[in-house]
C-alpha cells in the first residue's frame, strides 16, 4: 500500500489507508485497522488529532503494543507516537534529577541510559517492554518498583480537541498494574510526556527473588552497587523467566496477582501453606499468580499455536500462525481451573482492542479513503 503524507508540520507523520497492524503487539496476532499514522513531534500529533476529528474518524493511540491483545479488525485510525526526546535536568545540589520524557521512547532504553549514568529510582523496571508514554497506564512495576513512585508528573493530550494539560501523581487514580487510564480516561487523552525524578545517592531494591545474590557475586570486592548492575541483575532474571516477544509472541504476565482480603487468604492459605504471598500496606494479601496456575498442571502446556510458557506460568505465548480467539479460550481455561482448585477467578492485565471482523471482511474492504 502507498503511504500518502498527512503531516502538517514538516511532512514527519505517514499514513496508510486499511494498513495492517501486525508490527502494533507483540503477540504477533494479524490485525488491520482503518489507518495508522506515527508522529514524530506532539504538534505533529496535535495535527492529526484536530484531522481526525474534522473527519468524524475515531482516533485510537498505540505504543509498543506490549499489554495489548489485538482482535482482527479495529475500525479506527491507530496512532503510535514517535517522538522520543529525552532532557534530564539536575537539581542545584547534584543530588536529584528531573528527566522529562517524551511518549516515544522506548521504556527499557531509558531504564539504561540513566541506570549507566548513575541515576537511581527506575533500574529494577530494565527489560520492560513498551513505550515511555504506555507505562503509566498499568503503572508497570517489577522487583518492588513501580513507575509511580518516581513520577512527578505528566502531560495528556485531549483526543476531543488536542489540548494539553499537565497530571500529578495523585490525579492519574495509580494502583496495582492500573490507572485512571484504564478508566475514566480511557481512549480520550494521548499521554505525550512523564517527569520522573532519579536520585545520586544510593537506594537499592534488593529484596524480591534472587536479585541480592546476583548483584552481590558481580560487584567487585569493595565496591559499592550501581544502579547498572541493579538493572543488569534485573535483565538476567528476567532473561531466564521471560521469553523475548521478538523471537516468541507473548504480551508478558498476561495475569494479574490477585490481591484478596487478609482474611480470605488466610484461610487459602490454610489450605495451601506453600502459596507464596506478599501482605500489602491496607492489610490485604498479594497471591503468586503463577504458582496457582502452576499447581493446576497448566504450566507448559500448548493448545495449537497457542500456549502457557514453560518458564512462567503467568505467560501466554504465541507460537505462531494462530488466531487470537485461540489465546482467548486458552486465557478462559486457565480462570476457571484456577477458580475451580483455589476460588479465585484471575483478572486479565493485558487490554483488548478491537473487534472481530464484520461479515465479507478482507483486506480489500479496508482499502477505502474515510478521511
Amino acid at each position: 500500500m502507498t503511504p500518502v503524507s498527512t503531516d502538517q508540520n514538516a511532512g514527519d507523520t505517514s499514513q496508510c489507508e486499511g494498513v495492517a497492524l501486525d508490527g502494533c503487539n507483540t503477540l504477533g496476532f494479524s490485525a488491520r485497522a482503518r489507518a495508522l499514522s506515527e508522529p514524530h513531534t506532539i504538534e505533529a500529533a496535535r495535527a492529526q488529532v484536530l484531522a481526525s476529528r474534522q473527519a468524524g474518524e475515531r482516533l485510537v493511540v498505540i505504543g509498543g503494543g506490549s499489554n495489548l491483545v489485538l482482535l482482527p479488525w479495529l475500525d479506527a485510525h491507530v496512532m503510535r507516537p514517535a517522538f522520543d526526546e529525552v532532557t534530564i535536568t539536575p537539581a542545584e545540589d547534584g543530588l536529584t534529577a528531573t528527566v522529562s520524557v517524551e511518549a516515544g521512547k522506548r521504556w527499557h532504553a531509558l531504564v539504561m541510559e540513566l541506570a549507566a549514568a548513575g541515576w537511581w529510582g527506575y533500574e529494577n523496571l530494565a527489560l520492560i517492554p513498551g513505550c515511555c508514554g504506555a507505562a503509566p497506564i498499568q503503572n508497570i512495576g517489577a522487583y518492588g518498583v513501580e513507575l509511580a513512585d518516581h513520577l512527578l508528573r505528566l502531560e495528556v493530550m485531549s483526543l476531543e480537541d488536542g489540548s494539553c494539560r499537565w497530571m500529578n501523581r495523585e490525579e492519574c487514580g495509580f494502583g496495582y498494574r492500573d490507572s485512571i487510564f484504564k478508566g475514566a480516561l480511557e481512549h480520550r487523552v494521548l499521554i505525550t510526556r512523564l517527569e520522573l525524578q532519579v536520585s545520586r545517592q544510593a537506594s537499592p531494591r534488593l529484596g524480591y527473588g534472587d536479585l541480592a545474590q546476583r548483584v552481590s557475586a558481580a560487584l567487585p570486592q569493595g565496591e559499592e552497587v550501581t544502579p547498572l548492575q541493579v538493572a543488569r541483575a534485573v535483565i538476567a532474571t528476567r532473561s531466564e523467566k521471560l521469553p523475548d516477544p521478538a523471537q516468541l509472541g507473548n504480551a508478558g504476565s498476561f495475569f494479574k496477582n490477585p490481591q484478596l482480603p487478609g482474611a480470605e487468604a488466610q484461610a487459602l492459605l490454610t489450605r495451601f501453606p506453600s502459596l507464596p504471598h506478599y501482605p500489602q500496606a491496607d492489610g490485604s494479601i498479594k497471591l503468586a499468580a503463577g504458582w496457582l496456575i502452576d499447581q493446576c498442571g497448566l504450566k507448559g502446556a500448548r493448545r495449537g499455536h497457542v500456549g502457557v510458557h514453560a518458564q512462567q506460568a503467568l505467560v501466554l505465548v504465541h507460537f505462531g500462525e494462530g488466531a487470537v480467539t485461540e489465546l482467548l479460550a486458552l486465557a478462559q481455561e486457565v480462570r476457571e481451573a484456577v477458580h475451580t482448585r483455589f476460588g479465585v477467578w484471575l483478572e486479565q492485565e493485558p487490554r483488548e482492542l478491537g473487534m472481530m471482523p464484520p461479515e465479507g471482511w478482507g483486506p480489500e474492504s479496508c482499502t477505502r479513503d474515510l478521511r
